[in-house]
């Protein structure tokens, strides 16, 4: 049962579920957690949320009352789940790249194949779709920067199929970030993986076309989501979340959205996650017609389009599960240095992990070092994003992408 109460009331042994507030306005980059470290307590009280909800099934209750949770911005679906088994345990991103690297070029050449059966009218293969949601989903658990970043990692002619990879991925890490269970995670996987099918039914030359669409042209792509959902019902198989996001994924909370121009409430927590996760991996992509954004820089202009297009809890749960400062974003840390993130903390979504290799002060290239911010707090921190196109580093994607360079 959750409970809505003060900070003032809280004390070690409570499980806190979520935090009422803005994702900057506390210095905890996951939630879903018990409190034990009196330093962890102080910082909630000092950080400036008023309340949180906790979980009395999982921790310490309260004495007295509480405000009920009918009054909660908690999403219905979420409260009707069931509670997702403890995760395991985390892999180190130098192990899990090696890993997500075969299931990148795994995934590729299922999804290419998927799109090719769809152009000359077979139905989808849901055996061998589930297959490669299962080892997605399986990295993602492990350690899911992995896998995300890599799938960016891709030429302009793969965006279409790697895109559906990735979007699968940054599905079931939302999907555990918001709590669902192992079935619905999966279920989010899948819809990610098949939300863009209808572009397989798209004329190349407006799919791959390298400069802005017409408005006719973008009246065709406009379609795509329709024709997706009916390739799926024709080929049966796909289950009701499946063709719920792949409808409905481009609709946006203020009602400017299409196909259907739906609002709020109208759009199912599902469909809410396929819009988030495609706008993050599409606007951090290269494409044919423009250079994808830095990570950060993405995660900063979505955060300021997110009160007409995102639903503000799903959106904020999507920037714990890939931080603030995603991998593969260029930073400055205070002490002039330049770096490039390579994973992420548990601890804060302030404070990940960073490759450093560049001193401003000196203007030149230093050894490189991971920086742990997470235990350096008080003596080192990020101050700013960087764009890279100031820098001009040459292959600045290879600083992370590499798992041997860690």
């Amino acid at each position: 049962m959750l409970k809505k109460i003060t900070v003032d009331r809280l004390v070690l042994g409570m499980h806190i579920r979520e935090f009422c507030g803005s994702w900057m306005d506390h210095p905890f980059w996951r939630e879903n957690f018990v409190l034990k470290d009196p330093a962890d307590l102080e910082a909630v009280r000092r950080c400036g949320i008023r309340e949180v909800w906790i979980d009395v099934g999982k921790g310490l209750d309260v004495a007295g009352p509480t405000k009920p949770e009918s009054d909660a911005r908690v999403d219905a679906a979420l409260q009707q789940v069931a509670q997702p088994a403890a995760p395991p345990p985390r892999a180190s991103i130098t192990e899990e790249m090696q890993r997500a690297a075969k299931i990148c070029a795994k995934g590729k050449e299922a999804v290419v194949s998927m799109f090719q059966e769809a152009r000359m009218g077979k139905a989808v293969d849901h055996a061998a779709a589930t297959a490669l949601v299962e080892e997605i989903s399986s990295s993602v658990m492990r350690n899911p920067g992995a896998l995300i970043s890599l799938a960016r990692l891709r030429s302009v002619d793969d965006y279409t199929y790697m895109h559906s990879v990735a979007v699968c991925a940054l599905m079931v890490a939302l999907a555990r970030q918001l709590g669902l269970d192992g079935k619905q995670t999966r279920e989010a996987g899948m819809a990610g993986l098949l939300h863009d099918l209808g572009k397989a039914l798209m004329p190349l030359d407006v799919l791959n076309k390298p400069g802005r669409l017409t408005e006719a042209e973008f009246a065709i792509m406009k379609s795509h989501p329709l024709e997706g959902r009916r390739l799926l019902v024709e080929g049966r198989g796909a289950g009701e979340m499946t063709l719920d996001v792949c409808l409905h994924h481009h609709e946006k909370v203020d009602g400017s959205g299409y196909p259907e121009g739906l609002r709020g409430d109208a759009i199912s927590l599902f469909a809410k996650m396929g819009a988030v996760c495609d706008v993050y991996d599409a606007i951090t992509s290269n494409r044919p017609y423009k250079s994808g954004w830095d990570p950060a820089e993405s995660i900063r202009k979505m955060t300021e389009w997110s009160a007409g297009h995102y639903d503000q809890r799903v959106f904020h749960a999507f920037v714990r599960s890939v931080g603030i400062y995603p991998i593969g974003s260029l930073v400055r840390l205070e002490s002039g240095r330049l770096g490039i993130v390579v994973d992420q903390t548990e601890r804060s979504l302030l404070s990940p992990k960073v490759r450093v290799f560049f001193s401003v002060k000196s203007n030149a290239h230093i050894p490189p070092e991971v920086v742990d911010l997470s235990i350096r707090a008080g003596t080192e921190k990020i101050v700013s994003r960087e764009d890279p196109a100031k820098w001009d580093f040459p292959n600045l994607d290879s600083m992370w992408g590499s798992a041997e360079l860690f």
